[in-house]
C-alpha cells in the first residue's frame, strides 16, 4: 500500500512537469522573450517521465501497514506477509506445471492465489490500529475455507487409501505442490501469533490450516493423474 502511494506521488509530480497551453518549443520563445507565433504545423513535444519502482521510503528499515502505521521490516506481520506472498509464487509455479500436465484444478489454485491476497489484505491490517473503515475493507470471508473443503472432498473420493508416509515426489506438479504445502504451513506458523494477539482474522488462520490439507491432496491426484509414482518413507539403518 506504501508503494502505491508513493507511486501515486510520483505521478502527480511527473504530471506537474509536463508542459500545459503550448508545445516545449513555444514555452521556450516566450522564456526568451521571443514574439515570433509559432509554425501551424508544428508538432508538440511529448514529454514523459516514468515514476521510479524504487522509494526509499524504506530504507531506514520500516514499512507502513495499510493503516498507515510504520513497523521495522522484521516486524511479524511483515513476516507473515513475506511468508504469503512467497506461498503465492509457490502455487503460481505449481499452476504452470499444472497447465504443462493438463490438469483442470489450475483454476482452482488461481482462486487461492486470490484468497491469499485477501488474506495479506487482512493481516496487513493490524486490528489494533485499524478503523472501522479498515476492517470492512480487509475482512477476510468464511467462503474460501468452505470452497477448499469441498474441493478437498472431491479429489480425496478418487484417491487409493494412504498406507505409508509419502515424501514429495510423484512429478513435477505434485512434487511444487508438496513444496507450496510445506510453505504453506510456515505461513501458518507466522499468522497464528497474530491471531493470538488479536492483530489479524482468526479465518485467516484457519484458512491457511485448510490449504495446507488441499495441496497435500491435490499432490496425490496430479501424481495419481499423471501415472507417476510417489515415493515412500522407509527407515534408514
Amino acid at each position: 500500500m506504501a508503494a502505491l502511494l508513493c507511486c501515486g506521488r510520483a505521478l502527480r509530480r511527473a504530471a506537474a512537469a509536463w508542459p500545459r497551453g503550448g508545445s516545449a518549443r513555444r514555452l521556450g520563445r516566450e522564456r526568451s522573450g521571443a514574439g515570433e507565433a509559432p509554425s501551424m504545423d508544428a508538432k508538440p513535444r511529448k514529454t514523459t517521465q516514468i515514476p521510479k519502482l524504487y522509494t526509499k521510503t524504506g530504507d531506514q528499515g520500516f514499512s507502513s501497514t495499510f493503516t498507515g502505521e510504520r513497523r521495522a521490516k522484521d516486524d511479524q506481520i511483515f513476516d507473515a506477509l513475506g511468508t504469503l506472498d512467497e506461498l503465492s509464487s509457490a502455487i503460481g509455479l505449481s499452476a504452470e506445471f499444472g497447465s504443462e500436465g493438463g490438469h483442470s484444478f489450475v483454476q482452482e489454485l488461481h482462486q487461492v492465489q486470490c484468497a491469499l491476497q485477501d488474506a495479506g489484505s487482512n493481516v496487513a491490517t493490524p486490528i489494533s490500529s485499524a478503523r472501522e473503515s479498515h476492517l470492512k475493507r480487509t475482512s477476510f470471508s468464511e467462503k474460501p475455507i468452505l470452497e477448499l473443503e469441498a474441493w478437498i472432498d472431491h479429489y480425496s473420493e478418487q484417491l487409493p487409501p494412504l498406507t505409508a508416509f509419502i515424501l514429495p515426489s510423484g512429478g513435477k506438479s505434485s512434487t511444487a505442490l508438496h513444496l507450496s504445502r510445506a510453505i504453506c504451513r510456515r505461513a501458518e506458523r507466522c499468522v497464528i501469533p497474530l491471531v493470538k494477539m488479536g492483530e489479524a482474522d482468526a479465518d485467516v488462520a484457519k484458512f491457511l490450516n485448510r490449504l495446507s490439507d488441499y495441496l497435500f491432496v491435490l499432490a496425490r491426484y496430479a501424481a495419481m493423474k499423471e501415472g507417476k509414482q510417489e515415493k515412500i518413507y522407509t527407515r534408514t539403518e
